[in-house]
């Protein structure tokens, strides 16, 4: 993430290194002596310390984490395509399904199901190309699932690999963002941000992003940040433990509160496209916003501003 917090602190120990986090944004630190800006650089622009290294490195190991466990998951839905609620599969009554048809003429059209309202998705979703053989059921197509083959098993392994390399990152930014008062100070929408939201929304809708004000978060991004670090990632964790038999018999009651080992599915389904919608969102601000810029503050910590400080609390990027 790409945003920049709010107004100088001292840096604390934690911001040698230790723990690493998921994307999220520390406040710039004066102490920390910016680098040195060559002669052809604007004498108004300013370098400010947007990302430490905790962030910086929780940040690049959920880039490499989140596409794996999308492609994983897709790989490991299609050994069974459809999704409900409750703890029996109703085959007969899907919420969800992608399944693949004979027409008369000896035809395969993908199928997909919502709700019992019938799509045609040949092509993409149900029946698609896996390589030369032509049209095959399939729910995602091969180059939606890793590995492109159809094979449960390896699927499988880089899943549950990577999804504790998540659950590890993510519980290393919660102890950070608690412990160094980062979720408090910078994230946690307060009420005088709920105040100034319809305001957010409009200069969102108008890619109003000044850059030389880009020293807080907004509360649009407050909310978005706090709601997937602390909301959708331990929502993510429960739903995908929740369909395991051994953690259904040993505490049964988080698997009876979220209504079921198939309703867990369905929700650990409907969370990863969550994710899927947060991500696309954040690349698209951070494109908008200065791609060059953001990506290199998110390598080396340093974010160039224009050097005028009397404007107010407009972000930089989301």
């Amino acid at each position: 993430m790409d945003e920049p917090p709010a107004a100088p602190r001292p840096p604390t120990d934690l911001e040698s290194g230790a723990c690493p986090s998921v994307s999220a944004v520390d406040r710039p630190r004066a102490e920390e002596e910016a680098p040195t800006i060559d002669e052809a650089t604007p004498v108004d622009v300013r370098s400010v310390y947007r990302h430490t290294l905790p962030t910086r490195i929780g940040h690049w190991i959920t880039v490499l984490c989140l596409p794996i466990l999308a492609l994983s998951g897709f790989q490991i839905f299609n050994a069974h395509p459809a999704l409900y609620w409750g703890d029996r599969s109703d085959r007969d009554h899907p919420l969800f399904s992608l399944t693949a048809i004979s027409t008369p003429t000896g035809e395969i059209r993908g199928i997909t199901q919502l709700f019992g309202v019938e799509f045609d998705t040949t092509g993409v979703l149900g029946a698609s190309k896996d390589g030369d053989t032509g049209l095959r059921e399939r729910g995602f197509p091969h180059w939606a699932t890793l590995p492109g083959s159809q094979w449960l098993a390896m699927g499988r392994r880089w899943h549950f690999f990577f999804a504790w390399v998540f659950v590890l990152t993510g519980t290393g930014f919660g102890l950070y963002a608690f412990v160094s008062r980062h979720f408090t100070r910078d994230l946690l929408p307060l009420p005088r941000d709920l105040g100034t939201l319809g305001r957010s929304i409009r200069d969102h809708l108008r890619f109003r992003h000044p850059s030389a004000a880009a020293t807080r978060y907004n509360v649009l991004q407050k909310i978005a940040y706090t709601g997937v670090v602390f909301g959708l990632g331990p929502l993510i964790v429960l739903t995908g433990l929740a369909m395991s038999p051994r953690f259904d018999a040993a505490i049964p009651v988080i698997v009876h509160v979220l209504g079921g080992r198939q309703s867990a599915r369905t929700l650990h389904f409907l969370v990863t496209f969550a994710f899927i919608g947060f991500t696309v969102t954040h690349l698209f601000m951070v494109a908008v916003t200065g791609i060059v810029n953001n990506l290199r503050s998110m390598v080396t910590g340093w974010h160039r501003l224009p050097d005028n400080r009397g404007m107010n609390g407009h972000v930089d990027s989301d």
